[in-house]
């Protein structure tokens, strides 16, 4: 594996969960009722409000380090939907909002374990964002800072190598393990269609190329 400082940007999760904070939360203090009950497709089964409920006590337990057995199972993220049930879709937002504004500080102080949850913040807040009609599902000003991350995770996770020629940058993107003797896998495409399929969300109807690897293998969070 590698190591987990090694080439950290200690400062780079906190970046990007400010830039979709600023984006992000504006837009819900915007939306009616009805909106919360949406259903996600990229999560089958919850509500935007769970989804936001899920993101918003992920990033509370960093802040206040609570790490207990099992705490990221599905049974885990169920509990705490659960647990904010009762609560008005305004304080599910605030806390959202507290948690991306305190958590990169944590974040930064800690060893890089949990940088991705950052990216993974970001990737619900796409799933939000494409349920509600909204521009910049998986895109906009927080793109660059989550290719960082998610170009940094596959490498931590020795994960499929592959070179991504994307239509956002002029050289291409390194992803994965160090493949010696062996060509990478390629991707050609644009960013976000990159990010869909490295988070296992839909590509349908989405132009690119990806040889050397299938949609299923890279997908990073199962």
């Amino acid at each position: 594996m590698t190591d987990l400082r090694e080439g950290r940007d200690p400062d780079l999760p906190g970046r990007l969960l400010t830039i979709e904070r600023d984006a992000l939360i504006p837009l819900l203090r915007d939306r009616p009722a009805a909106d919360f009950a949406l259903p996600v497709p990229a999560c089958p089964g919850w509500t935007v409000r769970d989804v936001l409920a899920h993101c918003a006590a992920v990033l509370s337990r960093v802040v206040e380090r609570r790490f207990e057995k099992g705490v990221f199972s599905p049974e885990a993220n169920d509990r705490d939907i659960a647990e904010r049930a009762a609560w008005t879709d305004g304080q599910v937002v605030d806390e959202l909002e507290r948690g991306m504004t305190e958590a990169g500080a944590v974040l930064a102080r800690g060893d890089g374990r949990l940088d991705a949850v950052a990216l993974g913040e970001w990737v619900h807040a796409g799933d939000v964002r494409e349920v509600l009609g909204a521009p910049g599902a998986y895109a906009g000003a927080g793109l660059p800072y989550a290719l960082d991350l998610l170009a940094r995770y596959t490498r931590v996770l020795d994960h499929v190598p592959l070179h991504a020629d994307l239509d956002e940058l002029d050289e291409p993107l390194r992803l994965g393990a160090v493949a010696p003797g062996a060509p990478p896998a390629r991707y050609i495409g644009d960013a976000p269609t990159l990010v869909r399929l490295y988070s296992g969300r839909s590509v349908d109807g989405r132009g690119y190329e990806l040889a050397g690897a299938t949609a299923v293998e890279l997908n990073v969070f199962g």
